[in-house]
């Protein structure tokens, strides 16, 4: 398959998938999955001389409790479909993956970018108590001490010590 034919799948995908998307440069693309525990997971697709890359962005890097997080990214990683966990040099969070060309068809990329979904959407709460759970503990505090809603870090409640009464 050649780029421009693995570009008209990427482009048909697009167009049929309703997903926001945009393209800086020919032949790549930024696409936002939309989630419901993570807001929504910005997805690069470059399709370039030989392969599709997959890039997406889950999460900075951990604030604490590093080797659990990496560990559970490893094990994790045993278990995914086209796209693995991985790490950029700052120790952020992403999915990576690539395929050759002649595997790029519209079929494809909706599994693969539901593997992204999936992955991204699924694994953030627990990448958030692993590698955040201080700075959790310290927004509910903040929060509660100025009467201010919680309801976006219920999902975390059980981290809480003291757990105070649920806020509307």
């Amino acid at each position: 398959m050649s780029q421009e034919s693995a570009e008209s799948a990427v482009l048909a995908f697009l167009e049929a998938s309703g997903l926001e998307w945009e393209s800086a440069t020919p032949g790549t693309y930024v696409v936002n999955l939309p989630g419901e525990k993570k807001l929504w997971t910005a997805t690069s697709l470059a399709v370039g001389e030989h392969a599709l890359t997959i890039n997406a962005f889950v999460a900075r890097h951990p604030d604490e409790n590093h080797e659990a997080v990496y560990r559970w990214l490893l094990e994790r990683n045993r278990r995914t479909y086209g796209v693995s966990f991985a790490i950029d040099h700052l120790g952020d969070v992403y999915l990576v993956g690539r395929i050759p060309l002649a595997a790029v068809t519209v079929e494809e990329l909706d599994r693969l970018m539901g593997s992204v979904l999936e992955y991204s959407d699924g694994s953030f709460n627990t990448l958030l108590e692993l590698g955040f759970s201080t700075s959790i503990r310290k927004e509910w505090d903040w929060r509660t001490s100025r009467g201010l809603p919680t309801g976006n870090l219920d999902a975390f409640r059980h981290l809480l010590t003291d757990t105070p009464p649920a806020q509307d």
